[in-house]
């Protein structure tokens, strides 16, 4: 579905991420996957490595939040691989805390990833993605609809996530450049382990299919938004939650 496509997947190195990264890879595209650390970034590739020695994948750590880091990046994996076709922003980190209880330093680190490196992303890669009538696919939330009981932040930076991804299905749908976004509900991945079991539990009673949702169920959500499946759709958030609704 992706043969010969081109994809950069920002934290790419566990959960949701390396799923996305790994279903692209079995699917034919080349893939740049961002982590936050150097040691996560090599020890993700040679996991990949030893499932299929053909796999085309590189790896990077910027800063999201740095803009010459972001652009001197993109600049890298497109003179590696001749041009970039799907960006994926799916870096991100969640937060319990009460709002009586936040500290602007928590606010600030949230923000700079969730929101202030995806904007910076989507803006360096829009030259790119024009060349290849490329397409970006964000990773939102179900919390960014119907909120959560406390970590309002995170549903706050999602909420600017689906802002974003509708706004630049607008502004760049004339430039052939699709803009998506997939918003799971409760998911297994480490984010979700970290959140307290009162949190969970009443999250889990709403979802009618009767399961937590697996990082493949988004993956392939992804997969069908950065295919030609997907060529006439833009400005959609994908809701992947098992029937799970506010």
């Amino acid at each position: 579905m992706l043969n010969g496509k081109v994809a950069i997947v920002t934290g790419g190195t566990r959960g949701i991420g390396l799923e996305i990264v790994r279903t692209f890879l079995k699917n034919g595209a080349s893939v740049a996957l961002f982590g936050s650390k150097e040691e996560s970034v090599t020890e993700s590739i040679s996991k990949l490595k030893e499932e299929s020695k053909n796999y085309q994948v590189i790896g990077f750590y910027p800063n999201l939040a740095s803009e010459d880091e972001v652009k001197e990046t993109f600049a890298k994996i497109a003179s590696e691989f001749g041009h970039i076709d799907i960006l994926v922003n799916n870096a991100g980190m969640s937060s319990s805390t009460k709002i009586e209880d936040y500290t602007i330093e928590e606010y600030d680190k949230i923000a700079d990833l969730n929101m202030k490196g995806v904007f910076i992303c989507s803006k360096e890669i829009v030259s790119y993605l024009k060349e290849t009538k490329g397409n970006i696919i964000n990773i939102s939330s179900m919390v960014s609809i119907y909120g959560q009981p406390a970590g309002c932040v995170y549903p706050m930076s999602k909420f600017a996530v689906n802002g974003l991804t509708k706004s630049l299905s607008r502004e760049l749908a004339p430039v052939g450049v699709r803009v998506n976004a997939v918003a799971p509900g409760i998911t297994k991945t480490d984010m979700v382990a970290s959140l307290p079991d009162e949190m969970i539990k009443p999250l889990i009673a709403t979802i009618p299919l009767g399961r937590i949702g697996e990082p493949k169920d988004i993956a392939n959500a992804c997969l069908f938004l950065a295919s030609d499946m997907a060529s006439y759709v833009t400005g959609e958030i994908m809701q992947v939650d098992g029937g799970a609704r506010a």
